[in-house]
């Protein structure tokens, strides 16, 4: 086995793309070394790593597992709601293809000379 692993030593060792590699040496979280232009990385720091970034899984039943992701998912601000609420009231308006929208056909308005 080597000591040090090329990107794509990496990615097959733990099965991901190298897209994802290169997000995590550009943001410092995984460690690795620098020479020049190439990248390389201990196997003793990867598996070290990894280790780092074990969870232990959680036998959850299905109601409590209904109830976490409830209480783990991200709130809505009241502004947003309202707003989406305006858009698809406004969206779901009929207007023909002739009419211009907001014009109010059939309606008996008042106009300058009396009801229309």
């Amino acid at each position: 086995m080597k000591e040090f692993l090329t990107i794509d030593d990496v990615c097959g060792f733990l099965s991901v793309k190298k897209s994802f590699i290169y997000s995590l040496v550009e943001s410092g979280v995984i460690p690795h070394y620098r020479i020049g232009k190439l990248i390389r990385f201990k196997q003793s720091d990867i598996n070290t790593w990894m280790e780092n970034h074990r969870r232990e899984g959680i036998n959850v039943d299905k109601k409590a597992r209904g109830i976490l992701k409830t209480v783990n998912r991200p709130r809505t601000s009241i502004d947003s709601l309202v707003k989406k609420s305006i858009a698809e009231v406004r969206g779901n308006r009929y207007t023909s293809s002739l009419e211009k929208p907001g014009k109010d056909k059939g309606l008996r308005k008042e106009g300058n000379y009396g009801l229309i």
